[in-house]
This record gives structure tokens, C-alpha cells and sequence, in this order.
């Protein structure tokens, strides 16, 4: 099975993905760059993913890599971007820094075929989705997402799946649709999204009051 052309863009996640499998869906949806979204682009479980062995067996298949988790990663390290200690991507999402991110990750699309990758299996519980994602959707793009049984899911099939998934319904064309999927994907947020250790923020507060 072979992806749509029509996507403008692809996301990924690589769980716990043999590598060869990992570049076999790559290679599949004829994705020429991987941009790594991770804040941490590292993984002890499964070294093959760690940013160094995965940029070099990717350079081995003619794939470009790219990190940009310092700008459009989930883990944001501005205490004001957590709302009851978690990532809160709706104001993350109107910072300069991810909308340079952005900017730079759209311009590279123009001369690559790019995906998106993250650690989640699911693309509903990583921020690549619910925040990067759904930016990119939100400017026109379209987005599909390689699952690991080799289909690419349509962006606007996992707003639907999310709707389904946070009980506001399914269809996307009611009248206040618009209303139940942000309230969709604000409570999907709140219920995936990194949370602080209590100790940072507690650090946090001790010297906000000094």
C-alpha cells in the first residue's frame, strides 16, 4: 500500500518499532526527511531511536534528519506554559519560538517529503498531533498519519477518532463542530501532555516569590 500524494506532510511515531520496520514505513510513504520533534531525542529502551543511530541509518537510506524539539517539542521549559503542571499546548502553540519552528518545518516541506516523529505509538497521545499537527491542519496542510500496520491515516480521519474518543460526537460538519473539537482536543491535551515533576514546580514557585 502505498500513501496518498496528496499529503503535504507525514507524522510518525516510533514506540518500540524494530528499525528496519521503522525505515520500511518511512520508505513506504516515500518520506525523504524525518524531522524529530522529541524533547529528548534519546531512548534507553530502544538505542536504535537515540538521535546519533538513528540519523546515521537514515543518512544509510538517503534520509535527511532534523532535529527540531527545541522548538516544537512537548516539554516546554517556560513555567508559563503549564496550566495545573501540564504542558499546555494551546499556549505553547502562540509562542514565537514554535511559530519560527513552524515556519522552518513548512519551508523545508516545500523540498522535501517530510515526517514528523515522536515516540508515541498513537498519534492521539502525542503532542505531534494534538499540537503540531493540528497547527499545520489549521493552516491548510494536509496531514496523514503512518500507523504501524502501514496505513496513513488522514488528519481529518483522527479529529474524527478524537471526537468519537472524547465523546463530543464524530461529524465534522455539525454547526458548533468547530467548538466541541477544540474542547476535544483541549481535554485530550490535559490528559496526555508532559506534567512537571512537583519538585520543579516547586523550584519554580520558591523563586517566582523572591
Amino acid at each position: 500500500m502505498r500513501a496518498a500524494p496528496a499529503f503535504d506532510l507525514f507524522t510518525i511515531g516510533h514506540s518500540n518499532i524494530p528499525i528496519d520496520r521503522f525505515v520500511a514505513l518511512l520508505q513506504q510513504a516515500e518520506v525523504t526527511a524525518v524531522a524529530d520533534v522529541r524533547s529528548v531525542p534519546a531512548s534507553r529502551r530502544f538505542p536504535w531511536f537515540s538521535k546519533s543511530n538513528l540519523a546515521k541509518r537514515l543518512a544509510g537510506e538517503g534520509i535527511d534528519y532534523t532535529l527540531m524539539g527545541d522548538m516544537l517539542g512537548g516539554r516546554p521549559r517556560d513555567a508559563r506554559l503549564y496550566r495545573d503542571g501540564v504542558a499546555d499546548y494551546e499556549a505553547m502553540a502562540s509562542e514565537p519560538h514554535y511559530l519560527e519552528g513552524l515556519a522552518r518545518l513548512t519551508a523545508q516541506a516545500e523540498r522535501s517529503r517530510i515526517c514528523l516523529m515522536c515516540a508515541e505509538r498513537e498519534p492521539l497521545e502525542c503532542h505531534r498531533c494534538l499540537l503540531v499537527a493540528r497547527s499545520l491542519a489549521e493552516g491548510g496542510f494536509m496531514i496523514g498519519h503512518i500507523l504501524h500496520d502501514g496505513r496513513v491515516e488522514p488528519h481529518a480521519e483522527t479529529d474524527r477518532r478524537l471526537l468519537a474518543l472524547t465523546g463530543e460526537g464524530c461529524d465534522l460538519f455539525t454547526p458548533g463542530q468547530r467548538e466541541r473539537l477544540a474542547a476535544a482536543y483541549r481535554r485530550q491535551a490535559h490528559a496526555v501532555a508532559y506534567r512537571r515533576p512537583a519538585n520543579n514546580a516547586k523550584r519554580t514557585l520558591a523563586a517566582e516569590s523572591r
